[in-house]
């Protein structure tokens, strides 16, 4: 069995964004309840010995406090967290670990180029080495996550590189269109319990033959849902970069991942990472209505979903 609970559903900046009122973000600070708020995009999994987060949201407090089974309930000091594994280096995805600062024992998994951004940042530091354990992640090799005291937990992820970018304070503009990015900047990660597993892809920038074997016929996979049409922030009048610019597919189009995922076989279809200007983050948009018709949903802060152990056919 596999215990996943999404603690965060919105892309960087959450929902609504602090500084914005563009026509979702005005519906979300007058109450509509069509456009809920979001925290920034984060998954627990695990259960009774204890729970990984993938990713860690600069919402991460927030998401704890409404998240009973990441309280402490025992003794003085005490966290049924045991860990966390990245998925880039991202500020939406790293800065919640100084939430976690107090000298809590910790497994963190990252590639090592993602250690490396953390390591290059001394404010990083205050998640002293002695109580977070750093472990490596390996391209497409299986890791068993373990508790801080060493034990195995029952979970495991093989991390795999997808398209993406390296993230936006790293990026080097001498260093060619893709700003020096590496493999091991963007990843996905099959989580795995027993014969049961889900694919986690909160960023990625396309989907290719290769990423598309590799999905095909899933149990469950959550997916990329930051943007529905690439230039979406230029025509809202909002930003200036493309999706693509910032490493994102688009929902919909000829290439997006509404279209890329019609004849893989997955069963179940959830987007993360929707950023505010995206109009299917509003319930009642027609853009929603196109996705749920094609068998996707949208992820809602607190879902919680148990995948049961799949039958082992001899």
């Amino acid at each position: 069995m596999l215990d996943i609970i999404v603690l965060g559903s919105a892309a960087g900046g959450g929902f609504p964004q602090w500084n914005c009122r563009c026509a979702n973000c005005a519906r979300a600070w007058a109450g509509d309840p069509a456009a809920p708020p979001r925290s920034q995009s984060s998954l627990a999994v695990g259960g009774e010995s204890g729970w990984f987060l993938l990713n860690a949201a600069p919402d991460l407090r927030q998401q704890i406090a409404a998240t009973p089974l990441l309280q402490p309930s025992e003794g003085a000091r005490h966290s049924p967290i045991a860990g966390v594994v990245l998925t880039n280096a991202e500020i939406d995805h790293v800065a919640g670990l100084l939430h976690l600062r107090e000298r809590h024992p910790l497994s963190l998994y990252a590639t090592l180029r993602v250690h490396q951004a953390l390591d290059g940042n001394p404010m990083f530091n205050a998640l002293d080495v002695a109580a977070v354990r750093r472990h490596p992640l390996v391209l497409d090799e299986p890791v068993d996550l373990v508790l801080p005291e060493g034990k195995k937990s029952g979970l495991s992820v093989r991390p795999f590189a997808v398209p993406g970018k390296v993230a936006l304070y790293l990026e080097d503009a001498s260093a060619g269109d893709n700003f020096g990015s590496q493999g091991e900047d963007t990843v996905a990660l099959e989580v795995s319990a027993g014969s049961t597993s889900f694919f986690y892809v909160p960023g990625c920038a396309e989907i290719t033959p290769s990423l598309a074997d590799r999905l095909r016929g899933a149990t469950l996979v959550f997916f990329d849902g930051t943007l529905w049409r690439d230039d979406e922030l230029i025509a809202g009048g909002v930003g200036r970069k493309t999706g693509g610019r910032m490493g994102h597919i688009s929902m919909s189009g000829e290439h997006g991942s509404i279209a890329s995922f019609a004849n893989l076989g997955v069963r179940r279809k959830i987007f993360v990472h929707i950023n505010n200007t995206n109009p299917a983050i509003v319930a009642d948009s027609p853009e929603r209505a196109r996705l749920v018709d094609a068998g996707w949903e949208i992820a809602d802060d607190g879902m919680r979903i148990t995948l049961p152990e799949q039958p082992v056919h001899s």
